[in-house]
């Protein structure tokens, strides 16, 4: 599930600013919460967070968070983790990312990867408890986002018309991922509203493996309004096809919109 919320979420640093439609994604206090299931097993939840605004290095930028566990007695799986990420304005990349994650009931691993677009250094660190287990530099070819910041980038693209390759570092290592904006207009059904959602259909490949086998072709289903609130995405791992369903939301003045 840690790379669940890698792919939910993806785009980087092609010039895409002249494509952005008129949407007002970004609303600081917006929470979003996600469960995630397998051929109806419910397996555990996906939250995200837009905290607030900063002066980060001279750039203004969102404070996002996410934070990921498994519901209790799911054999052979027991997540935890809060991933942080400090998203440009421009929803064109990010400046910062950390994440803290349970490896087992004795370990946590903490990663921290700090951006220098001046330099196109990514620096990377992480740690296991208090220990430093790796630290490098990684000569970076353009601007790039982390899972959390994907998110909120994906959202703003969803009429783009077209496909793109996009750069995306996970776990401290570059790969592309692809992403096919169709302008596609369906609607979706999930338990937590009760008629039919209108939406804007997307799907790519991660060209990447993540925690448990999490690659390949994925579908995503984003509210088709102002907002494109991620509704629905479905993703392959090693047992099958999961579902990603929202449950709850705290969002503004935001009603889901009526599909047919």
């Amino acid at each position: 599930m840690k790379k669940i919320i890698i792919t939910l979420l993806m785009l980087a640093t092609l010039p895409f600013s002249s494509y952005a439609g008129p949407k007002e994604i970004m609303q600081v206090g917006e929470k979003l919460k996600y469960e995630v299931s397998f051929l109806g097993v419910k397996l555990g939840t996906i939250e995200m967070s837009t905290n607030g605004t900063e002066d980060y290095n001279g750039k203004k930028v969102y404070l996002i968070q996410s934070d990921i566990k498994t519901y209790d007695g799911i054999p052979f799986v027991d997540l935890k983790a809060t991933f942080n990420a400090w998203f440009d304005q421009s929803m064109n990349h990010s400046h910062k990312f950390t994440s803290n994650m349970k490896k087992d009931d004795k370990t946590w691993e903490y990663q921290q990867l700090l951006m220098d677009y001046d330099k196109m250094n990514l620096h990377l660190k992480i740690w296991e408890n208090k220990n430093v287990t790796k630290e490098e530099d990684i000569k970076l070819k353009a601007k790039v986002n982390d899972g959390s910041s994907l998110f909120f980038l994906a959202r703003q693209y969803t009429g783009l018309k077209r496909s793109i390759k996009v750069p995306t570092v996970i776990d401290g290592q570059l790969f592309d991922t692809k992403l096919n904006f169709r302008d596609k207009t369906e609607s979706v059904e999930i338990s937590k509203i009760d008629y039919p959602v209108r939406t804007k259909y997307f799907d790519g490949q991660a060209d990447w493996e993540g925690l448990y086998g999490l690659s390949g072709r994925f579908e995503g289903w984003f509210s088709d309004d102002e907002a494109s609130v991620p509704i629905l995405a479905k993703m392959n791992v090693y047992v099958g096809k999961v579902n990603i369903e929202l449950i709850e939301w705290t969002r503004k003045g935001w009603t889901p919109p009526k599909g047919n």
